[in-house]
């Protein structure tokens, strides 16, 4: 792997990461809360309890970012891993009431 490779890499794994081990221990109303908005861009994720998603929500960020650090894992699966995850991060904005302007992207 790259050097350059390995430092575009490193930095969202770490952050993805750490965030992901931040919210092993998440109180029942974050997760509500959490699920809640999550649900508005991905509407399946509504379906599971607070204490699933956040253990989901945890175990899946803990994933992304592993896989981003580790030099092992293809670089392609480590994109395809963050393509997933941001893309829900990005349909959850756009669906989110309050998150944008009127015209939908702002």
């Amino acid at each position: 792997m790259a050097l350059s490779t390995a430092i575009l890499r490193a930095v969202p794994g770490a952050f993805i990461l750490n965030s992901g081990i931040s919210k092993l221990g998440m109180d029942a109303g974050t997760a509500e809360a959490l699920r809640g908005m999550a649900a508005q861009g991905v509407p399946v994720l509504g379906k599971l309890t607070p204490e699933q998603f956040a253990k989901f929500l945890s175990y899946g960020e803990i994933a992304v970012g592993t896989s981003l650090l580790l030099p092992f894992v293809p670089t392609k699966v480590a994109g395809l891993a963050l393509a997933g995850f941001s893309g829900s991060l990005v349909s959850m904005y756009l669906r989110t009431p309050g998150m944008t302007e009127e015209d939908g992207v702002r």
